[in-house]
């Protein structure tokens, strides 16, 4: 029986030397990180992200179809770099970095990602029509309704 307490408390501490050296490596790893990645990702990554948004017009920043191709780049940029320093990604440099892009370049744009914009008149052009006619339908039937009674009584 001691040999088996003695087996099962040997297991026990190598499991949590296992648990406890993986983490101090983690640790080491995500600090060693933060300075270097920081600045790796800002002078990198961001500066081709600003060329690329100054390119295009104010007007067309909130347009997906023209910053996926950039955001993307930038995204990639980001993970390139985390992996080429032996960084977690995504991490919380990244998170607050890419909250920094959208408060900067996207913090007017709709929830959506879309420009704001009406619908083509062939589809808005109904729904403004149909609730006149049928308006002035009800009138007029109102009206012939109410002429018709007086006669009747």
């Amino acid at each position: 029986m001691a040999l088996c307490d003695t087996s099962l408390t040997s297991r026990n501490t190598f499991f949590w030397l296992v648990i406890a050296s993986s983490l101090a490596f983690h640790i080491v790893s995500v600090a060693t990180c933060s300075a270097g990645y920081q600045y790796a990702i800002e002078e990198i990554c961001l500066a081709k992200f600003k060329l690329d948004m100054e390119a295009l017009d104010h007007r067309h920043w909130c347009n997906w179809d023209d910053t996926v191709e950039s955001y993307g780049q930038l995204t990639n940029c980001t993970f390139v770099i985390a992996l080429n320093m032996d960084c977690f990604w995504p991490n919380h440099l990244v998170n607050d970095f890419f909250i920094r892009i959208h408060k900067h370049y996207f913090q007017n744009c709709a929830l959506s990602g879309r420009l704001l914009q009406d619908p083509p008149s062939r589809i808005l052009g109904p729904f403004i029509v149909v609730p006149i006619l049928i308006t002035l339908l009800i009138t007029a039937l109102v009206v012939w309704r109410s002429k018709r009674s007086e006669g009747i009584m």
